[in-house]
């Protein structure tokens, strides 16, 4: 009887040999191929997906944001014009407390008569109407 046993083969290719008949030999590393090309495209999807959600949810804003600029536009041209009525106004208050200052000082005058307070009173008229 001969009782030789075959040299053992290199640690390396038992595991090769194991793994090649774990995955189901070359239809299970096809599989692994194609998982591994796929996962670039399932990367590209998911990066569109998003890309499209993110303009979904971007157009409004943009939208409103440009609608906003626009009152907010709306808003300063009106708050310009109120600005030039308050100066305006203001001027108006000035020259009627100067008229008032002058007439209640004509009044309060130690020499003050009813004529020569009429006659104050009808200067500060013509001068106001003159241009």
């Amino acid at each position: 009887m001969n009782t030789s046993t075959a040299p053992p083969a290199p640690a390396w290719l038992q595991v090769a040999l194991s793994l090649l008949g774990i995955l189901g030999g070359g239809t299970g590393l096809a599989a692994i191929a194609t998982v591994v090309v796929q996962r670039g495209k399932f990367k590209a999807d998911a990066a569109d997906t998003l890309t499209e959600a993110a303009l979904t949810l971007v157009q409004p804003l943009q939208t409103r944001i440009t609608q906003l600029e626009g009152e907010a536009r709306n808003a300063r041209s009106e708050l310009g014009v109120l600005r030039e009525q308050v100066n305006q106004l203001q001027f108006v208050v000035r020259v009627l407390n100067r008229t008032l200052d002058h007439w209640r000082a004509a009044i309060h005058a130690p020499d003050a008569t009813l004529r020569k307070v009429r006659a104050t009173v009808v200067e500060t008229d013509r001068t106001s109407e003159e241009p």
